[in-house]
């Protein structure tokens, strides 16, 4: 038995009716509508620039936008829940009028935000917390029936640098996925992506274990996320600026879809949309 035949892989996602392939790798271009991201934050926080950025990341090959108002670096300020609906529901409606085809996820812990950002045109919920943060959030996902991304990470944006031991990396994620997916299934939320957390209560040394054993996740049969895009496990690393690490992100990038990664989420969408149509001239 072939090494992709071993699990029954989910490889479709339902979105508003229509299904999406997963068998190749899809981009997710970042939208942060804050003043504070550690890479381009405060650059798209008005309407106009926001909506000017998702056309250009639409236009440049992504696949799906993720939208975020809430800047989950470490040490980010903490906003309210009215303030993160306030920042994000406008530019979704506008996405949404300007380019009806378009998938929208809205990057929030928040059920509230969540709900609200549905209601306002996002196809899926992007939680970094995995449902640990709002004990409503898979009640809701299952309400609204969207496709839900489900992260690890332990504390909160603002502790989580603190939170880095674990009893056994690889291990503690799986137990934690195990756990959250059965809680899901048995709320009745179907479509469910995997999210490993690059950089969220992960050491360096920790992030670079995570992904050469991304395919230690493939036994959850679920399709895996990416986050890399110019973090500090790069930029660190190679004493440049975030402004710098385009190159390694290309290159983490290409190992993420080499070990298994079916959604890349970048900052970049032209490079990562060319970094998997090499990807699959070689490996599809």
């Amino acid at each position: 038995m072939g090494k992709d035949t071993v699990f029954s892989n989910k490889s479709t996602l339902n979105i508003g009716g229509n299904l999406l392939s997963l068998t190749k790798p899809v981009v997710m271009g970042i939208l942060n509508l804050t003043p504070d991201s550690f890479f381009d934050g405060g650059q798209h926080n008005n309407e106009k620039e926001a909506l000017k950025k998702a056309s250009q990341l639409l236009k440049n090959g992504a696949d799906m936008i993720d939208v975020g108002g809430y800047s989950s670096r470490p040490d980010a300020i903490d906003i309210s829940t009215e303030e993160e609906i306030k920042r994000i529901t406008p530019t979704i409606k506008n996405i949404k009028s300007e380019f009806p085809e378009s998938i929208i996820s809205v990057d929030t812990f928040r059920a509230a935000v969540a709900e609200a950002a549905v209601n306002a045109g996002a196809d899926i919920i992007n939680d970094i917390s995995g449902g640990t943060l709002d004990d409503k959030m898979f009640d809701t996902v299952a309400q609204l029936q969207v496709p839900y991304i489900l992260m690890h990470m332990k504390g909160t944006p603002q502790s989580m640098q603190k939170e880095t031991d674990y009893d056994d990396l690889l291990l503690d994620i799986i137990d934690f996925f195990q756990k959250s997916l059965s809680n899901l299934h048995e709320k009745g939320v179907k479509d469910i992506i995997l999210d490993p957390g690059f950089g969220f209560a992960k050491t360096v040394h920790q992030n670079y274990v995570l992904l050469k054993n991304l395919h230690y996740f493939d036994s959850l049969g679920l399709p895996l996320l990416v986050g890399i895009s110019r973090k500090s496990m790069i930029y660190k690393e190679l004493n440049i600026e975030p402004s710098e690490a385009l190159n390694g992100t290309t290159v983490l990038n290409t190992m993420a879809l080499m070990n298994g990664a079916k959604i890349l989420r970048v900052h970049d969408v032209k490079e990562a949309v060319e970094a998997v149509k090499l990807f699959n001239l070689t490996y599809n």
